[in-house]
């Protein structure tokens, strides 16, 4: 039953923190962030908070940079929102899923391509490559 509790605990958070986020921190910062997952301890006082930010590592970790700084402001926010006996200390963590699947995405889609030449189509390249 705790165990049901917990993931609750951190639907609830991850659902409560995209809506501060709209408030605090899009206005802020000029690419997207999303609260992918929140994972919160067993005993309710340590949050870790995954963010998905749209950009390059560069922005990932400006994103971090102002997610730290905003800590203590938006842990009030989020207090005001969902009422625990102890309002969690939130870590920000960046989640690189979305980055590591377009990456696998890319490397699918050049194995595709070179499938749909076929082994003659390849050996032909070949030969001109060489001969070249």
């Amino acid at each position: 039953m705790a165990v049901d509790r917990l993931k609750r605990v951190n639907e609830l958070l991850r659902r409560e923190l995209g809506q501060v986020f709209e408030v605090l921190v899009s206005p802020e910062i000029k690419t997207l962030v999303t609260v992918t997952d929140v994972r919160i301890a067993p005993d309710l006082r340590e949050a870790l908070v995954f963010v998905s930010v749209y950009g390059d590592e560069h922005a990932g970790k400006a994103v971090l940079t102002f997610l730290a700084k905003k800590r203590a402001h938006i842990q009030h926010d989020l207090s005001r929102k969902v009422i625990l006996k102890y309002t969690p200390r939130l870590h920000f963590k960046l989640d690189q899923t979305a980055a590591k699947a377009d990456r696998v995405m890319s490397i699918l889609d050049t194995l595709q391509v070179d499938e749909s030449k076929g082994p003659d189509q390849e050996s032909e390249a070949a030969a001109d490559e060489t001969q070249a």
